[in-house]
């Protein structure tokens, strides 16, 4: 199996150890893959180390299109061009508190910065690297959505799930005029995820899962190598829900 072997492959959002973006580069990297992160924050250089000096670290802000821009150049003349993409960003951002409020009680700022983090920052890193994409007739772009938005609502997550779902809208479209390009986008779903930002009740949560605990980030990176390969040729246009089967039942404290 060929699987991601030899490809460059860039996971944006990498910057904390316990995340679902370090756990793809992580895994990315394991199989063969060479793997660029970023992050809006220094730190990102601390996930370089870990991983060796084969893996490239930069920092950028992911809403302004010019940082964009010279990421990618820079990641394709240190590294090479770029295959796969793994936009992870958005949800929260280091420096930035964005607490859960009613629709109504949403300031424009709020709601602006929500969408920029992740929605935008996606829409940037995907439009910068599909012209390559589209020369060499190959390219995998996974995008990490959510459960909250495409399948399931929280109160006080408006503009959250409406990113979270803005992006797979934006990944069928894109499935479609690329599909003849060589290049397929796909969303993964995450649901009760334990990272070092995980609330305690987000953990509690996860208990009552058909599974009984929350899922660890490289449950979230295998579906992402996945995606990632070569192998998933033929799966485009599609979201992945890892989530222990929580959507799918009804009861879940009550019983």
């Amino acid at each position: 199996m060929a699987g991601v072997q030899g490809r460059v492959a860039l996971v944006t959002g990498a910057g904390s150890e316990s995340g679902i973006g370090f756990a793809c580069a992580k895994l990315l990297q394991a199989a063969g893959a060479r793997v660029a992160i970023t992050s809006t924050t220094g730190r990102i250089f601390d996930r370089q180390k870990e991983l060796g000096g084969s893996c490239h670290a930069a920092t950028a802000d992911l809403t302004r299109p010019e940082q964009v821009a010279a990421l990618v150049a820079e990641v394709e003349a240190e590294v090479g061009p770029i295959d796969i993409v793994v936009n992870n960003a958005g949800m929260v951002q280091t420096g930035h508190d964005l607490p859960g409020t009613p629709l109504r009680e949403t300031s424009d700022e709020a709601w602006n910065f929500g969408l920029a983090i992740s929605l935008t920052s996606a829409f940037n890193v995907t439009r910068a690297v599909l012209p390559g994409m589209r020369a060499r007739r190959y390219g995998r772009i996974v995008q990490m959505s959510s459960v909250t938005g495409p399948v399931v609502g929280i109160a006080g997550s408006s503009t959250y799930a409406a990113a979270k779902a803005g992006m797979l809208g934006m990944t069928r479209a894109l499935a479609i005029e690329e599909g003849g390009h060589g290049i397929t986008a796909n969303c993964i779903g995450p649901g009760w995820i334990q990272t070092g930002s995980s609330s305690e009740d987000e953990i509690t949560a996860g208990r009552y899962t058909p599974v009984g605990r929350p899922g660890t980030p490289e449950e979230i990176g295998h579906v992402a190598v996945f995606l990632a390969s070569e192998e998933a040729s033929y799966l485009t246009g599609q979201m992945i829900v890892v989530d222990g089967g929580n959507t799918i039942q009804e009861y879940k404290v009550a019983l």
